[in-house]
């Protein structure tokens, strides 16, 4: 586990710092630092920040399929966020999950979607973070933390330390939430090739499991982004609550917190609504394909409904002719066959000409000129 104390001006990795009356402590931690030992690992944190975290709340922080949630005791707030799994941290997936996502065939850009649960402690003066062992988000905050420099207030394009464990806790989640915005465009990408192919009517469209397989995990995204934003909206109720307003710095680091979480949940909100959109598009594209087959069935239903009208009066004629009579007209007139052949095109252009008029062949017609 690792230790940084961040306080105004700089920022101290120290496994034995405390939290201090200046600046707050960021505790973080993986899974496996906590799987190995947790009684061990939950009395550090005690002994660091003075907050002892509950059984189920320890036991929520290392299962690795926990949804995303908000809770709160006396002593501090937890928040679980499923991030997406980058960097290796697929490897931190459970092996049945992992098998599963082998054999389905899915595309790359959902392939993309795997996620992974990051717990974070709010415990007065310090945060608490439980990770994967790859993080790229948490590995990036800890190089800008320990990389940064106290630069002049007059300079405006100076950076700023977060300033409380909670502006620290947010800052991750809005850095976790842009991977979900990085891939729109892929997914959409991939849309727009199922629906060429969907809709290409040269060849048909056979890889019907990989389109519902595709379907079940833009449903997942719908869901996954449903419990963050819940989870969001609970943390945002409880910082409206907790934090007083009658102090004017009171005031105005509650609002800074507002700010924050509102803009996490309006990014939280962009990824659902277009993980809807998606769903909703591939939805019409398969009901335009299977429209589209019905119209092409339909259409060969009328070429064939044609073909069985101009020949039903010639099989008619063909039928009379073909009967075993002593006497019959035209059957031993010399011009007898080629009289009746005319009679029988006569029969097909009249018939066509009639077909024409009530527009029957429109469709046929039309197609040829394009």
């Amino acid at each position: 586990m690792d230790i940084f104390h961040i306080n105004d001006t700089q920022v101290l990795l120290n496994p034995e710092a405390s939290v201090q009356s200046q600046g707050f402590v960021w505790l973080d931690a993986t899974h496996d630092e906590v799987t190995r030992n947790p009684e061990a690992w939950r009395d550090e944190v005690a002994r660091l920040t003075g907050s002892q975290i509950y059984d189920l709340h320890l036991k929520d922080a290392v299962n690795l399929s926990h949804p995303s949630y908000f809770d709160t005791t006396q002593d501090y707030e937890m928040v679980v966020f499923r991030k997406l799994a980058l960097n290796g941290e697929a490897s931190a997936l459970q092996g049945n999950e992992q098998a599963e996502q082998q054999k389905r065939k899915i595309p790359a850009a959902l392939n993309k979607l795997a996620t992974v649960p990051v717990s974070f402690f709010l415990m007065g003066n310090a945060l608490v973070t439980v990770r994967a062992e790859n993080s790229r988000t948490i590995d990036n905050a800890r190089t800008r933390l320990l990389n940064y420099k106290h630069k002049a207030e007059g300079n405006s394009h100076s950076s700023r330390l977060p300033c409380s464990p909670e502006d620290l806790m947010l800052r991750l989640l809005n850095a976790m939430v842009d991977q979900y915005l990085e891939l729109r465009q892929p997914l959409t990408q991939q849309l727009d090739r199922w629906q060429h192919a969907l809709l290409d009517p040269r060849r048909p469209f056979n890889n019907w499991m990989a389109l519902l397989d595709s379907r079940l995990e833009l449903r997942k995204l719908d869901n996954l982004c449903e419990e963050q934003r819940d989870a969001l909206q609970e943390l945002r109720d409880h910082i409206v609550d907790a934090h007083d307003g009658s102090d004017s710095g009171n005031g105005r680091a509650k609002d800074l917190l507002l700010v924050r979480t509102n803009d996490v949940m309006e990014h939280i909100s962009r990824v659902l609504n277009h993980a809807r959109r998606l769903e909703a598009s591939l939805e019409s594209a398969v009901q335009i394909h299977f429209s589209a087959m019905a119209h092409r069935t339909s259409e060969i239903m009328r070429t064939l409904t044609v073909i069985t009208a101009l020949f039903m009066p010639l099989t008619l004629i063909t039928g009379i002719f073909g009967m075993n009579f002593e006497v019959m007209p035209l059957l031993k007139n010399a011009s007898g066959f080629w009289m009746t052949m005319g009679a029988m095109l006569l029969i097909v252009i009249g018939l066509l000409v009639y077909f024409r008029s009530q527009r029957y062949l429109e469709d046929q017609l039309s197609r040829r000129r394009d």
